[in-house]
């Protein structure tokens, strides 16, 4: 499923969080959606996701506006994981993660075997089957942040969009997320990140969409677009390339200029 914001804009008041900004996740590709603090990142995912409505431009899934579908059906095929994975509740691991089955329920229906293999299959991939009977306030930070993907997983939708996914998480368990996100989307899925670490998009992302202040500044692949100019503009800094032992690129970034005295 091809997920696309066309010149799409989000304007509250006077003040604009995004402004015709075009980005398109694909299947069975890896899109990352960077920027500094309050670039328009988190907002464009949100659009994408069918839980904010642009005021401007299209928002749509297979080139059906985002609005026309129902909330169950939106539910069924896009997936998001947002930033702040919060629970005040004190559900198990099993039961948040049993939520994301929710829209393929009837109204008052139990999860049934299908539904319990699903979770399971969920649990196992995010790496949090042993947290299983946890209840969620007890986790955590990356714990957290591992369920609420499972959760996502357990939903069975083709587009997962994931904000800051590898935030609070140890070094082990970045790399497994990004490897389960790579599985995914090697297997058909359409992934989008937002994220602010430039080595994690160089390294995993097929495409790259630039924002700043709430405008699209270059979309392509992260070794087109990511060149020193635009690094320097964007995120004033300078950047350095080297080759890791994989051949993949990594990145080393240096202040502009010295701090003076």
């Amino acid at each position: 499923m091809s997920l696309r914001l066309d010149r799409a804009s989000l304007r509250i008041g006077a003040r604009h969080l995004v402004r015709d900004v075009t980005v398109e996740a694909a299947p069975a590709r890896i899109t990352a959606l960077i920027g500094p603090n309050g670039a328009g990142k988190s907002t464009a995912l949100r659009l994408m996701a069918g839980l904010w409505t642009p005021t401007g431009g299209r928002a749509s899934l297979d080139g059906t506006d985002l609005p026309r579908l129902s909330r169950r059906l939106l539910a069924r095929r896009i997936s998001f994981v947002p930033q702040d994975t919060h629970v005040d509740v004190p559900f198990t691991v099993r039961e948040l993660v049993t939520m994301g089955r929710h829209p393929h329920l009837r109204r008052f229906d139990d999860p049934g075997p299908t539904d319990a293999a699903a979770v399971a299959a969920a649990m196992t991939r995010a790496d949090v089957a042993h947290l299983a009977d946890r209840p969620v306030t007890e986790l955590s930070g990356g714990e957290r942040r591992r369920a609420v993907i499972a959760r996502s997983l357990a939903t069975g939708s083709n587009v997962i969009l994931l904000d800051e996914p590898t935030a609070n998480l140890d070094v082990d368990h970045v790399i497994e997320t990004l490897t389960l996100l790579r599985e995914l989307a090697e297997g058909g899925a359409t992934i989008a990140l937002a994220l602010h670490d430039l080595n994690v998009v160089s390294r995993w992302a097929d495409t790259v969409a630039v924002l700043q202040e709430g405008r699209l500044r270059a979309t392509g692949p992260p070794a087109e677009v990511l060149d020193d100019d635009l690094v320097a503009s964007v995120f004033g800094v300078r950047v350095e390339r080297l080759s890791a032992g994989d051949g993949r690129p990594a990145l080393v970034f240096h202040r502009r200029r010295a701090a003076a005295g």
